[in-house]
């Protein structure tokens, strides 16, 4: 019954201030909305620029790197010495992976591995009339690299399958493609480094929306590139890993390295300043936000501050007549958690509403061909954080005016009267 009293009174008073109320409730409700759509832009746009690296990053790289021995002739010789050796030069070892088909079969049947595509890279020079343009050739399994790094989605010309069963093909960088001013179904020549000239077909042209790698990276299958470099039917220079769980990476990549002999990167080591970025990004969003928010219980306490000054008679009267300084308490308490509860809500609603509107407005470039609207992130860890804010906020806001208010005299105000 009290409890029901205290609510009926907080519900009178706030339709007294009627004005009032609303106006700090559009506070809130402009703080949550704008928190929820600057935090589901914010994101999605970190995800968009992450997804260029990660998309067409391996989880783990296996590869053979070219380096100088650790232990030196001169180690063997005078052991207990400190041996000072110049100009030391990388042993001579190839860079291609050894026993690939047994790495690949121990990959394959580990619970944490997703998936493995093999990669031959190797340098080219594109013949362009008299003159020569440096690049890369990567040999692929177009099926593998389809499934694991979604290569498809990049081929804004042509049918990424025309590389597997079109031989002596190639899917060129459109850097490259523009440089060479060639299209689908023309021949272009390719100068190995060893001297050798080939002519390949063009069956697709490729967009990474990374403009240095599309300038000189072009695709062809392994076994066109096996045949372009002269090598056997099981060269393979890289094991490309895909992760069922990315944060493993670290760790199992210094196990593969140990495991296999082999040199490994992560996908965290290569690209560790884009992990940074979407860091300061995000915290740049949650600090305008949070500060939105905080604007916005100020507004609410102002409020209330004036409310107690202009309701000090009915604070008395309530008070003389058997009101405890708790209820008093309770009764503002309960007028900014109302404000906080409806302007959150009406906030996570428009916030929704703006959000889908913006990821409607059409983004085009040719930079990024897989876009077509402006990124949202609609995660619901968002929308959690800002409902959960605004009642923190308001009842804050609240709880100050409040416990001013229970500490009222009812006598000193009556006998001032």
């Amino acid at each position: 019954m009290k409890f029901q009293l205290i609510l009926r009174i907080s519900k009178a008073l706030l339709l007294a201030r009627i004005k009032q109320t609303s106006v700090a409730a559009f506070g809130v409700t402009f703080s949550i909305m704008m928190f929820i759509t600057l935090l589901s832009f914010m994101t999605g746009l970190n995800d968009l620029l992450d997804s260029l690296v990660i998309n067409r990053t391996p989880h783990i790289r296996l590869y053979n790197e070219l380096k100088p021995t650790v232990i030196q002739p001169a180690d063997n010789v005078f052991p207990n010495s400190y041996n000072f050796i110049h100009s030391v030069k990388p042993k001579a070892t190839k860079t291609e992976l050894y026993n690939v088909a047994s790495i690949r079969d121990v990959l394959s049947a580990d619970p944490r591995v997703l998936g493995v595509a093999p990669r031959i890279t190797t340098p080219v020079f594109y013949n362009i009339g008299n003159a020569n343009l440096s690049g890369i050739i990567n040999g692929i399994d177009i099926v593998k690299e389809s499934q694991l790094f979604a290569f498809s989605d990049y081929v804004v010309e042509g049918n990424v399958l025309d590389l597997k069963h079109v031989p002596n093909s190639i899917i060129l960088g459109k850097g490259v493609a523009e440089k060479m001013m060639v299209g689908i179904g023309d021949i272009v020549s390719i100068t190995t480094s060893n001297g050798e000239q080939f002519s390949l077909k063009v069956v697709g042209i490729f967009q990474s929306g990374l403009l240095d790698l599309d300038k000189v990276q072009s695709y062809a299958s392994i076994g066109s590139t096996q045949k372009l470099i002269g090598a056997s039917n099981d060269y393979i220079t890289d094991l490309q890993i895909k992760l069922k769980d990315i944060l493993l990476a670290p760790a199992m990549a210094k196990e593969f390295t140990k495991r296999f002999e082999v040199d490994a990167v992560d996908i965290q080591t290569a690209n560790s300043q884009f992990e940074t970025g979407s860091s300061v990004r995000t915290i740049i969003s949650y600090a305008v936000g949070i500060t939105l928010l905080i604007v916005a219980g100020f507004g609410i306490y102002n409020i209330l501050n004036m409310m107690i000054y202009e309701k000090m008679d009915s604070i008395a009267i309530m008070k003389a007549t058997g009101f405890s300084g708790k209820d008093v308490m309770y009764i503002f308490i309960s007028i900014a958690l109302s404000i906080g509860i409806a302007g959150g809500t009406l906030g996570l609603i428009l916030g929704y509403g703006l959000s889908a509107l913006i990821d409607q407005i059409p983004f085009n470039t040719m930079a990024l061909p897989t876009i077509k609207t402006y990124p949202i992130n609609y995660s619901l860890k968002f929308y959690a954080i800002g409902g959960i804010f605004s009642v923190i906020t308001t009842y804050l806001a609240g709880f100050f005016p409040s416990r001013k208010a229970s500490k009222i005299d009812p006598v000193v105000i009556i006998r001032g009267k």
